[in-house]
């Protein structure tokens, strides 16, 4: 086999922190958009809206977090301070907070009540934050720095452990706004030093956002990209063709995140109950996106009483329960698996069905494609394939294919079928077709970075 591009290889030694490893196993996670604009049926608010106008007198966090939990999700990012600059928790640089409304008598703090909601679901908490404050008089001054991380202090410190800190990158200031020149090192050294566990993500380092808003995952999501690149500009981030046009940059592990909401826009709005995305849309976003090397972060707004909507939930719960029915049984346990690789035994092809941090690994590949082939023992009805890499040596496999055996019977040549050509396995892929009965299935690595890795190969 060919040596590897320099490029490439420097791409296969690149491997994700222990925070992104922990991240990276959530796989979806809820977004609740809950703030100024709810009550002022807004989207984006000026600054100047009155606290008094916020009240959600049904507040319920808990409700939140049982749904979410129902729903198959793993964590929540609460918006605690929006473009507005409107703080759901009582901020002591800025009265324009909850301790300004009359909600609780100016005595409530909703960031407080989500991650204690958050705590006894069994659900990761995280913060949005906005550092773009239509609100804050310093905005637009070095002060403002000054002034954001006091904020952070105060969300870092006094609300235990927090999983994700999430900057948006928006801005709507106009050419006679105010502009501000953020201390994003800054930031980032407070987080590390107060939340050393907390992934930054978006405007941060380790997570990346997906490009759009629509729940759309590109095909090939790599996870080890050059620096530099624009979001939503570039269709191949991390392929060996984009790698070697890279030349100089340097890489680094990025996975993406999809963002998308449940509705069409992120804060309630009574108007779009209509528009409530149906359980087979928010099955296929989830396929595409958890299903194909990302995560998800699903938005549900609650709504100006402070609960998440009876629409919502009830789709939330079909989605749930459809899940749960999808990854019911793994066929694949208990089985055998056979490879053609000669390596330590320490992690041939059985180490794939093994739980825990088991795993194959090809070793060195030199001619011979590597192949791992699964017999079920007997033969079942199988539309689903789930595959994943050992994340933690790095991503390797850049092209894989999988095939099933048209001979069921226990005996006889296989005649095998092609199911599946595609990319990116990483942290997760499905493989989802329709419903065959059979018995073997075979995996083939077609192309990696000097070697392969199956940490799971599942059956449903």
């Amino acid at each position: 086999m060919p040596a590897l591009h320099p490029k490439v290889a420097e791409a296969a030694a690149v491997m994700p922190s222990p925070r992104q490893l922990a991240w990276q196993e959530l796989e979806f996670y809820a977004f609740a958009h809950f703030g100024i604009n709810t009550f002022t049926d807004r989207e984006w608010g000026d600054g100047t809206e009155s606290p008094a106008l916020f009240n959600p007198d049904q507040l319920d966090c808990r409700q939140w977090a049982k749904v979410f939990k129902a729903a198959g999700m793993r964590g929540m990012i609460l918006t605690a301070k929006h473009h507005d600059g409107f703080c759901l928790w009582p901020s002591k640089v800025t009265a324009h907070s909850v301790a300004s409304s009359p909600w609780k008598e100016g005595r409530g703090d909703v960031v407080r009540e989500a991650a204690a909601a958050c705590a006894e679901f069994g659900l990761k908490f995280g913060i949005y934050l906005s550092p773009w404050d239509r609100n804050a008089a310093s905005y637009g001054t070095d002060e403002y720095n000054d002034f954001f991380k006091a904020q952070l202090r105060e969300l870092c410190t006094n609300y235990g452990e927090i999983f994700c800190l999430w900057f948006d990158g928006a801005c709507g200031e106009g050419k006679n706004g105010k502009k501000q020149v953020y201390d994003l090192q800054g930031y980032f050294d407070l987080i590390r030093e107060l939340q050393p566990n907390a992934m930054i993500s978006i405007k941060g380092p380790d997570v990346r956002w997906v490009g759009n808003e629509a729940g759309v995952c590109r095909s090939s999501e790599w996870s080890v990209v050059p620096e530099g690149y624009k979001d939503s500009s570039f269709w191949d981030l991390g392929s060996r063709n984009a790698l070697i046009k890279a030349r100089d940059k340097k890489l680094r592990w990025y996975p993406a995140e999809v963002d998308v909401s449940i509705r069409n826009g992120w804060f309630y709005h009574q108007k779009e109950d209509i528009t409530v995305k149906p359980l087979s849309k928010l099955r296929d976003i989830y396929y595409k996106s958890v299903g194909a090397n990302a995560a998800l972060l699903l938005n549900v707004p609650p709504t100006p009483e402070g609960l998440i909507s009876k629409k919502d939930i009830d789709t939330l719960l079909s989605l749930g329960a459809q899940l749960r029915i999808d990854f019911k049984e793994n066929l694949a346990e208990g089985s055998l698996i056979t490879d053609n690789c000669r390596l330590d035994r320490a992690h041939a092809g059985q180490k794939a069905l093994e739980p825990g941090e088991a795993f194959w690994h090809s070793g060195p590949i030199e001619k011979t494609k590597p192949e791992l082939i699964l017999d079920l023992g007997d033969d079942y009805d199988i539309d689903k394939i789930l595959l994943q890499e050992n994340i933690a040596t790095g991503q390797q496999v850049e092209k894989f294919s999988l095939w099933y055996d048209e001979n069921t019977a226990a005996e006889g040549k296989p005649k095998w079928k092609l199911i599946e050509k595609n990319t990116v396995i990483g942290h997760k892929r499905i493989c989802r077709f329709p419903e065959r009965r059979l018995r073997r299935l075979r995996l083939v690595i077609e192309q990696a970075r000097g070697f392969a890795t199956i940490k799971n190969f599942e059956a449903y």
